[in-house]
């Protein structure tokens, strides 16, 4: 029996589409942020909650010299909604606590509280729901965490879904 390319291509085809199709829907991240860990109650913003919340901005220069524009909710705001434990409080063992930002993708990567907070560090770290004036690309949203004064973009953690803090005990 012989068979011709097209023949395979025309059975290859829907496959591949049906793969590609599956893989999108179990890859798209969802559109609620989770915060949850040492706080008085674990809270689940949408990203339309976010999208309400008082915004700013933030520029960060690209690998290619390019300059992007993200804006946001900063992340010590979310937090303060959470009930974590910032401003005067964030002594003594409460300066023991971390922050663990997770992604959809499971990357994470984690702040100490005490570069978040204004009296400490004061580290600006923007929920950012827009880049450049529109929404995010689907790769990298619906909400990404965005860390401007970082150097290197690693902690900039796209498809954010979870926030977790985190507080060490003895």
């Amino acid at each position: 029996m012989k068979t011709t390319h097209r023949t395979t291509f025309a059975i290859a085809l829907p496959i591949l589409f049906s793969a590609c199709l599956s893989f999108a829907q179990t890859t798209a991240a969802t559109n609620t942020l989770v915060i949850s860990g040492d706080i008085p109650a674990t809270i689940t913003l949408k990203v339309e909650d976010i999208a309400a919340m008082p915004h700013e901005s933030a520029t960060v220069t690209e690998e290619d010299g390019s300059k992007v524009v993200y804006e946001g909710v900063p992340l010590r705001d979310i937090l303060t909604k959470a009930g974590a434990t910032l401003g005067k409080q964030l002594r003594g063992k409460n300066l023991a606590s971390y922050v663990l930002a997770k992604a959809h993708d499971g990357y994470q990567v984690l702040f100490s509280v005490g570069e978040l907070d204004q009296s400490f560090g004061n580290t600006s770290i923007l929920i950012a729901d827009k880049r450049d004036g529109k929404p995010l690309f689907e790769y990298q949203g619906p909400l990404r965490l965005v860390c401007a004064s970082d150097k290197a973009g690693a902690r900039s953690v796209r498809m954010l879904e979870n926030i977790e803090v985190v507080r060490l005990r003895k």
